[in-house]
Formats: C-alpha cells, structure tokens, sequence
C-alpha cells in the first residue's frame, strides 16, 4: 500500500454513505487502503460502511471504542495501515475526485501537507453566511503557528509516530495542536491546491455556540502543553476575561446590539470566553 485513508466515525449513518461513495470514485494508479475508525457508534454507522466493501475492495472497518474521542480513533486508524503514508478525512464530509491521487503524490514530495475546502456543495447559503465561511487552504494562520484542519490532512507515518500521534486528552482541536507539534519538530506544513474536501458546517446554532465553549475550553490545554515553545501571550490573557463583557454590556447599553446577527456575534465571543476561562480553571493554566 502507497497510501493509507483513515476515517474516524461516531454516529455518522446519515453522512459516511456521502464519503464512501465519493472514495470508491476515485482514480490513482497505486495501491491505497481506506479505513473506518469507528468509535462505537450505536446507530447503523458500521452496517452502511460494510455495504461499501464491494466498491472499495481495500476497505477496513476497525473498533475504535475503547476510548472517547476523535483523536483516539485516528490513532487507531494509524496503527493498522499498512501504508508508509496516512491521510485523514472525515465521515460528514465529501473528498472530491482526485483527492487520493493528489495526497498520494504530495506525501511522496513531503511530510505533511493539506488542502483546500469548499463549502458550497454541502451547506445551503444562509449556512455559510452565518458562519462567515469563504473557500480556501484548510490552513489557519495563527500568531504562534499556522495550523491544518484534521479533514483534509496528509503525514508520513514516521511523522506522526515521532509526535506521538494525536494527542488524544484533547476532545477538540486537537488538529491544531497536531500541527503544532509537528512544526515544533522543524517540519513545515505543505499546501496542496488538488487536494479539495466538501466540508459541512453546522447548521444549529446552539451547536455552533456549544463548539465555541468547547475550543475556548480545550485552547486553555493547548497553551499550557506549548507555551515553553514561545506563544505569544496575547492568545490568552486574564485581561480578556474582564475586557469581553465589560464591551458587551457597554453596547448593550448603547444600543448597538439591537439585531440577531449582532446577537448571535457576541453570543459566540462570550461562549468562547467563557470556555477559556474554565479551562483554565479545569488544566491549571494561569494566562498571564
């Protein structure tokens, strides 16, 4: 095997079928595998994936339930490829053609890389407004380092062994310190403008908000675990405990919020804040 495809799944019955489809279409002249980390699902996840192992003779269900979370899954899923080179997508999304061939090539130039993200195939306009979302790199640029989204990712698996994988304490964003600590390692992350994922975003609102505290909560870790590497303090400040709703009640008082979109802006800030803010209460991180 030349290239390994690892999806970490939990109840994705409504979505996986999307994925699954979109990877028994592609076309690469090398051996390359697909495997389902599934992290005990209790919907018929599992039972739709197997209707696919006609269409992708390669295909791999794997139990990845002996552990909660994301990150766990794909290091499951990388412990059982046979391929040197690994590339991680997820079950709600949808690889376009060419994305094997074109991470499969990437990998053989350099040791991580990643791709590009659309957003109009999946997601109906108001969705993508109300996320602020355009198309692009699944890079971040960021302060301290750039980082790459975990569903359009591409490493060589001497890579992610040295870095010991995904760190699986972190329920969210875990791809962000992923990346980090691959770049601490000196090795830069390598955009691949072929390599294109429909990316679905979330709908429900609450879930949005829900997604914001969880970031907010799990970055107080992510600061802690690099902050001897030189993170810019400003990331996270006890300031801005104090700053976020000091502004909000000033414009609410001067009536500069007044619509739902104003609403909705400052209700993803305090969220997020206020994630933070217990996160650093909950791994002893003290931001100053």
């Amino acid at each position: 095997m030349k290239l390994s495809v690892i999806i970490p799944c939990y109840n994705a019955a409504s979505t996986i079928a999307i994925q699954l489809e979109a990877l028994a279409n592609q076309k690469w002249s090398q051996p390359w595998e697909v495997i389902v980390a599934d992290n005990g699902s209790t919907d018929n996840t599992v039972a739709i994936a197997e209707l696919f192992k006609q269409t992708i003779p390669s295909l791999r269900i794997v139990d990845a339930s002996a552990k909660k979370g994301a990150a766990y899954a794909r290091n499951v899923g990388a412990s059982v490829a046979y391929a040197e080179a690994l590339a991680f997508c997820d079950a709600d999304d949808e690889v376009a053609p060419f994305w094997v061939a074109a991470m499969g090539e990437a990998l053989t130039k350099y040791d991580f890389v990643t791709g590009r993200s659309l957003y109009n195939k999946l997601n109906e306009p108001w969705v993508i407004a109300n996320h602020g979302s355009s198309d692009g790199f699944c890079i971040i640029e960021n302060p301290y380092l750039p980082f790459a989204i975990s569903c359009n990712i591409g490493v060589k698996r001497a890579v992610h062994q040295a870095v010991g994988g995904f760190d699986e304490t972190f329920a969210m964003i875990e791809d962000i310190d992923y990346s980090w600590c691959i770049q601490e390692q000196g090795i830069k992350i390598q955009q691949v403008s072929e390599a294109v994922v429909h990316y679905r975003l979330r709908k429900n609102f609450k879930m949005v908000c829900q997604r914001a505290w969880g970031v907010g909560v799990y970055e107080a870790l992510l600061y802690k675990k690099h902050k001897n590497y030189g993170i810019p303090k400003m990331l996270m400040s006890w300031k801005s405990f104090i700053k976020a709703p000091l502004e909000f009640m000033l414009e609410v008082i001067s009536f500069k919020v007044r619509d739902k979109d104003a609403i909705a802006k400052w209700m993803l800030t305090l969220a997020w804040r206020a994630g933070q803010l217990i996160g650093c209460v909950k791994f002893g991180y003290l931001p100053i």
